[in-house]
């Protein structure tokens, strides 16, 4: 071992300086001054505890998150903030949990009152507003109209109220659909006065949280939602994630296609503005969309699972 090579003198000086230091909490002045040697042989000292093992640090987190792979996550993509709940569940109803939980969290941490939330629409985001307690006042801003799903309890209206509720600030929301029949019924429903209240508020929106569906296999809401013929002809034309119903190709580049003029929403160069949009993603075959999403501009922070996180930076 690497201690050996220390006589015991300096092994016994090492080990002493070392304990004042990490566990005493002691400064390296104060310790010099006991030793009766300058604070930089305390820095020396303490840097060959390390280098030989003698010392031992190691971060580590008491919740349920890996915070190694949320670092590697974050500097792969070059993230504002990437969440990685530390789980190798596989059930989309529990990660949703999890995942709605830690993105609640975050939240709650990073939303100030001079922010302005905005909330798109997604079964991980009815699992956030669920599990969480606490947010700062600030505006709550509707993005994308109402999915209606008969396993999820709760639309985008009631997702904004109940938000806004919980931090006690001003609530924007409209009655519609985020996909009407046709391009006609679209432009009628965005001139609504709701409508043009909450999509102009949208503007002003610092911080947003958005679902994020990959089409290629398919897993999205957006995808349910439509025709089976539909859905071939996307795909065809390059469609392969969807971010609040805003199609992307594989580059990241909005497809322009007859579902987005029948779409009540945000659009893909006002979401592209919003200085940070935090997606919960889950299920490791979204590891293309999660890519796809960043390189396009549209996601700036991920709050995700351990088996799509390591899919992703396989793929990277």
């Amino acid at each position: 071992m690497a201690q050996q090579s220390i006589g015991p003198a300096q092994l016994v000086l090492t080990a002493s300086v070392a304990r004042r230091y990490y566990l005493d909490g002691r400064s390296k002045l104060d310790i010099a001054e006991e030793f009766g040697v300058s604070r930089f042989k305390v820095a020396r000292l303490l840097e060959n505890a390390r280098a030989t093992g003698l010392v031992h640090v190691e971060i580590r987190h008491p919740g349920d998150l890996d915070v190694d792979l949320s670092d590697q996550l974050r500097g792969a993509l070059g993230l504002r903030h990437a969440i990685v709940v530390d789980t190798l569940d596989e059930d989309p109803v529990q990660l949703r949990d999890q995942i709605g939980r830690a993105g609640g969290e975050l939240l709650s941490e990073i939303v100030t009152s001079d922010d302005v939330l905005g909330l798109g629409w997604a079964r991980s985001l009815i699992a956030m507003r669920d599990s969480m307690t606490s947010l700062q006042p600030c505006p709550v801003v509707q993005l994308t109209g109402a999915l209606s799903r008969p396993d999820v309890d709760g639309s985008s209206i009631e997702l904004v109220r109940d938000v806004a509720r919980l931090g006690g600030g001003e609530p924007y929301f409209f009655y519609a659909p985020m996909i009407v029949p046709d391009a006609t019924t679209a432009a009628v429903l965005r001139s609504q006065p709701e409508v043009a209240r909450s999509l102009d508020k949208a503007a002003l929106v610092t911080k947003a949280v958005v679902g994020l569906g990959s089409w290629d296999p398919p897993y999205s809401t957006v995808w349910d939602a439509i025709s089976a013929a539909e859905r071939t002809d996307l795909h065809e034309r390059g469609v392969r994630a969807d971010v609040s119903g805003i199609l992307l190709d594989a580059d990241g580049e909005p497809v322009r296609a007859s579902l987005a003029d029948r779409l009540i929403g945000i659009d893909a160069d006002r979401l592209r503005r919003i200085p940070e949009v935090i997606a919960l993603a889950y299920a490791a075959e979204k590891a293309d969309a999660v890519r796809i999403a960043v390189r396009g501009g549209y996601v700036t922070s991920l709050v995700t699972h351990t088996r799509l996180a390591q899919a992703i930076l396989a793929g990277h």
